[in-house]
């Protein structure tokens, strides 16, 4: 299918126009993305813009992405993240409870509720990895 997790936002996108599953090509990037240290690489992982996609949720929900990922790494959020295209007009709830609309419409972080995405508090959350010691560092 691919060979290698998409190091960009961008190229999240473009596997995700090529092969579907644009939820599993974000998830890969945020792997790749929480493992950056430096702000500066943070920053250009998520600077270009994606390509449209046929969907105005996929739209909007890449530009929520980007702003959150930068305001919880205090850098300025790319200017394309503000298009009007990257904006939704009615409400969407991925969970697609009625149970949780309220919960999702408190908990969601500003970068989705103001595009009209109600999320939980930790959308883009990833299982935190254990990385096995070395066979050097045991005692």
């Amino acid at each position: 299918m691919w060979s290698q997790r998409p190091s960009t936002l961008k190229a999240a996108a473009q596997q995700a126009v090529l092969h579907g599953e644009l939820g599993a090509f974000i998830r890969e990037f945020l792997d790749e993305f929480y493992g950056l240290s430096d702000p500066s690489a943070k920053l250009r992982a998520i600077a270009d813009e994606p390509p449209l996609i046929d969907h105005p949720t996929a739209n909007a929900y890449l530009a929520a992405v980007a702003e959150h990922l930068s305001l919880t790494n205090s850098i300025d959020p790319p200017a394309w993240t503000q298009h009007e295209v990257r904006f939704l007009k009615r409400p969407f709830f991925p969970a697609n409870l009625d149970s949780l609309k309220a919960l999702c419409i408190k908990e969601s972080p500003t970068a989705f509720r103001r595009r009209m995405i109600f999320v939980d508090a930790q959308p883009l959350s990833r299982p935190k990895r254990n990385v096995p010691e070395s066979a050097d560092n045991v005692a």
